[in-house]
């Protein structure tokens, strides 16, 4: 008569009265195989860097409702993820320093920082982050996000015209974007005006938006 006790907890280790039982096993754990349909697969994301020196954030706004005048921001920064040379759903983040502001007039732009407009002191930067980027047709897409101007965000569409990818003589990899846009200044508290004398306004409230960005990517 065979006569086997409880197995014992302890790998491979079990005990029988008279003899062991050479048919009773210790189950084995299972080894639990994925399907590459579980498997989560990790897309490693393009970093592009705007470049600077061959880039350009300009603004137009009119004066006197018969002219228009054009300033910049000469100092600003800028990055771009994306699904590698896709675009398609990409994530923009840009910001530009107030104090970089040029329309070519000194006292001019003193009065654009000043508390009257961009209040520089308080408020030293514009930001955006874009919260979508789709292609609409071919080589354009749709960039909305949010802006940010004297610590006040609202949410702005940007159209966007792809230009290409190229690798210039130093080996980068570079991809040209043109976008366009425009805001209401008082949307962001800048709210100063100044009447003529035939009841028009010194400052338009449109501001009209002109990027053309170059980006490189980041190796």
């Amino acid at each position: 008569m065979i006569c086997t006790f409880p197995v014992n907890k302890s790998r491979g280790n079990f005990a029988a009265s008279n003899k062991t039982n050479i048919n009773q096993r210790i189950p084995r754990q299972k080894t639990i195989r994925r399907s590459p349909k579980n498997k989560i697969m990790e897309t490693t994301k393009t970093k592009w860097a705007i470049d600077p020196y061959h880039s350009e954030i300009n603004f137009k706004v009119k004066h006197l409702v018969i002219s228009t005048v054009t300033g910049k921001f000469e100092k600003f920064e800028g990055m771009l993820l994306s699904n590698g040379d896709d675009f398609s759903d990409a994530q923009v983040e840009f910001s530009a320093d107030i104090d970089s502001i040029n329309t070519g007039v000194g006292d001019r732009d003193g009065h654009l920082k000043s508390a009257d407009f961009f209040d520089a002191a308080n408020h030293p930067k514009l930001t955006f982050k874009s919260t979508s980027f789709k292609k609409t047709s071919g080589d354009e897409f749709m960039m909305s996000g949010d802006i940010t101007i004297r610590g006040t965000s609202r949410p702005i569409e940007l159209k966007v015209e792809f230009g290409g990818i190229m690798k210039d003589p130093y080996g980068n990899i570079k991809a040209g974007f043109e976008l366009s846009g425009k805001l209401n200044r008082k949307d962001f508290n800048l709210h100063w005006n100044a009447i003529t004398e035939a009841g028009g306004m010194v400052v338009a409230d449109e501001v009209k938006l002109a990027l053309n960005v170059e980006l490189a990517k980041v190796q």
